[in-house]
């Protein structure tokens, strides 16, 4: 291989790295919580961030410019973040404002007109909840992030165990006490607990060691659930088709 097309091989590998590192930062900045919450105007930043990057791991020019475009570009969708935290109305302007589109089992047409939202949209959003029956149906809202939130009328929404008067427990969640071999040892001080009393429920399963557990957890009741990194199943359920057949 000829020297400069190693070296611009290794050019472009170091703007990949580059591209890679600016937007691991960008992210960490501008974290949010699950991508199903972006709004539209935050998913579209993020995908003009991405062309963004990717011209500095693929143009051929220098890259200052565009690392720098990059970055102020992230600065301003952090601005406009900020201001939407602390106004309403920017917020609103934005991120948009929750929608009726289905009150009392009857669909607001005007409001799904004005949306641009189908019937089909609707009846797709609505089966993903489990509601195959629009009559059933009390309220169903469109949150700015295009999320349906249903509200079942009251005949026809789930037994519960308040409604039959029927004592129930507190459950909680349970904490992580080994995660791929490791010991998470602050769960096991709020625990009130130490590894020698982990390391003695793992003998009474005939674990030797920590490192042979793939996950091990403590409910609220003080059961410990523990799975084994080799577990000793003879007839492993497979849900794709046999190549061999």
């Amino acid at each position: 291989m000829p020297l400069t097309d190693a070296l611009l091989y290794l050019q472009m590998a170091l703007r990949a790295v580059i591209a890679f590192l600016a937007i691991l930062l960008i992210a960490r900045i501008l974290e949010k919580e699950h991508v199903g919450e972006l709004s539209l105007y935050e998913y579209l930043t993020g995908i003009a961030i991405g062309v963004i990057a990717g011209r500095i791991a693929t143009t051929m020019q220098n890259p200052l410019p565009l690392l720098l475009a990059l970055f102020v570009f992230a600065a301003l969708t952090y601005l406009v973040r900020y201001f939407t935290l602390k106004s309403r109305a920017v917020r609103k302007l934005l991120a948009g404002e929750p929608a009726v589109v289905i009150q009392n089992g009857k669909i607001m047409e005007r409001t799904m007109r004005r949306m641009h939202y189908s019937t089909d949209d609707l009846l797709m959003q609505l089966r993903t909840k489990g509601v195959f029956n629009i009559s059933d149906v009390e309220f169903a809202v469109v949150e700015p992030n295009g999320r349906l939130s249903v509200l079942l009328k009251s005949q026809k929404m789930p037994v519960t165990r308040e409604d039959m008067q029927i004592p129930s427990q507190y459950r909680g969640i349970s904490s992580e006490l080994i995660v791929d071999g490791e010991v998470i040892y602050q769960n096991l001080r709020q625990n009130n607990l130490d590894e020698a009393w982990l390391i003695s429920e793992l003998a009474k399963q005939g674990i030797k060691s920590p490192r042979e557990v793939m996950l091990a957890g403590l409910d609220t009741q003080g059961n410990l659930y523990v799975d084994k990194r080799q577990d000793d199943q003879r007839h492993v359920v497979q849900v794709r088709d046999d190549p061999g057949e």
